[in-house]
């Protein structure tokens, strides 16, 4: 068997020439290279190697190399330009068209490729948004009030001369120092109840949203929802193949009631209990405490969602409903994308303490471990006290706004 053995174009690694087939070398070589131009490998106008060196290459003679570009050239494959070589002809021969992959012929009936799942397609009707920033669009921070100078020079002094372990990869659940900071920094400000192997660090809240449901729901399991509610924990719900109960929202939040008498016995109840999306709503304590009674009575998870829990402008801030939890139900999501800016592409999430090693086990299932590039320089953000003194500025601009939309 022979094949190319020095470094050469992309083609040549897919040449296989058997000394031992009945079909004579120059006619497995003319096969190949055809193959190649078909396929694309090889593009109209590309240059071919010599015959010396393509013979070189695939340890055969030049004789056997000249008869197979003598049939490319003699059925328009390939053309001589002289003084320059042989080249791909930029127009292939109607028959070479025809025999292309994926060529239809038009006098045979045209059978349409299968498309996605029932599923599949249904999610694909819900994407309905555009990533192009407009006004008043939800999540999206004030991006020119961001100390970028500060950022840039934590993200050079971590990357100046990294460590093996930033380049290699790290745990499942992310970078340790960022997961102590973000401990800290959540048992600070938000009253969150956890140590730092509980912190999973994630693309965002929606990765978060998506793994919570490989690692808890099976299909066919019910679980409430807020109605209205947020688009993409629907998309996740609905991906798992989770059965979703609507539940409306009061001026405390999710109707526990209503859940109770709808589904009793659902597996999971999800609720943006500081800032209900879309609604604004706050979840009293009496409903937080409600809910967490019923999960411990129906065995269930709750899955908050902390959404914009930085930026309250009236009334006392309320504790993070994981706070509150002392069985272990309360899976706790949050993000970077509103404080900081959402191109950064880092969120956390908190799971209970006998979850730790199967959110992990998925978690290597789907992209092993977060990207560290963001991360070191994040942790120092929050250990130095820039990101509290961030959405402190931020906090103070965005109720002037408010103020100013409000009088308007």
């Amino acid at each position: 068997m022979k094949t190319a053995t020095r470094k050469g174009p992309l083609y040549l690694a897919s040449i296989s020439l058997d000394e031992a087939s009945a079909v004579p070398l120059h006619r497995q070589l003319y096969f190949a290279l055809r193959e190649a131009i078909l396929d694309g490998r090889l593009r109209p106008g590309a240059r071919l190697p010599s015959s010396r060196s393509l013979a070189g290459d695939l340890g055969v003679s030049r004789n056997t190399v000249l008869a197979a570009f003598e049939q490319l050239l003699a059925e328009g494959y390939i053309e001589g330009r002289v003084g320059a070589g042989s080249f791909v002809s930029e127009l292939l021969p109607e028959h070479a068209l025809n025999a292309r992959p994926g060529h239809v012929d038009a006098t045979r009936d045209a059978v349409a490729p299968p498309g996605p799942s029932r599923r599949g397609a249904y999610l694909c009707e819900m994407v309905t948004g555009t990533s192009k920033p407009r006004a008043f669009a939800p999540g999206l921070p004030e991006l020119a009030a961001f100390p970028f100078e500060d950022w840039a020079r934590l993200l050079q002094r971590h990357w100046r001369n990294p460590p093996e372990s930033f380049l290699i990869g790290s745990d499942p659940a992310g970078h340790g120092p960022l997961r102590d900071a973000l401990a800290r920094y959540l048992g600070a400000s938000r009253a969150v109840r956890c140590d730092a192997d509980q912190v999973f660090i994630v693309s965002g809240a929606q990765q978060a949203l998506d793994l919570m449901a490989r690692v808890l729901l099976d299909p066919g399991d019910e679980v409430w929802v807020e109605d209205p509610g947020y688009p993409g924990l629907i998309g996740a719900l609905l991906a798992s193949g989770s059965k979703l109960v609507p539940l409306a929202i009061d001026d405390e939040g999710l109707s526990v009631a209503e859940g109770r008498r709808l589904a009793p016995k659902a597996r999971m109840a999800c609720v943006s209990p500081s800032h209900q999306y879309p609604l604004g709503v706050t979840m009293s304590l009496a409903r937080r405490l409600e809910l967490l009674d019923w999960a411990r009575e129906a065995d269930a998870f709750v899955l908050e969602d902390d959404y914009d829990s930085e930026y309250r402008y009236s009334g006392r801030p309320l504790a993070a409903l994981q706070g509150l939890d002392t069985d272990g139900r309360v899976v706790y999501v949050g993000t970077m994308s509103k404080v900081m800016f959402p191109g950064l592409r880092l969120g956390y999430m908190v799971v209970p303490k006998h979850l730790v090693s199967a959110f992990k086990a998925v978690r290597r299932l789907t992209d092993t471990h977060p990207s560290t590039l963001a991360q070191p320089a994040l942790a120092e953000f929050i250990e130095d006290g820039s990101l509290a003194a961030h959405v402190r500025r931020t906090r103070a601009l965005y109720a002037e706004r408010q103020t100013m939309l409000i009088d308007a």
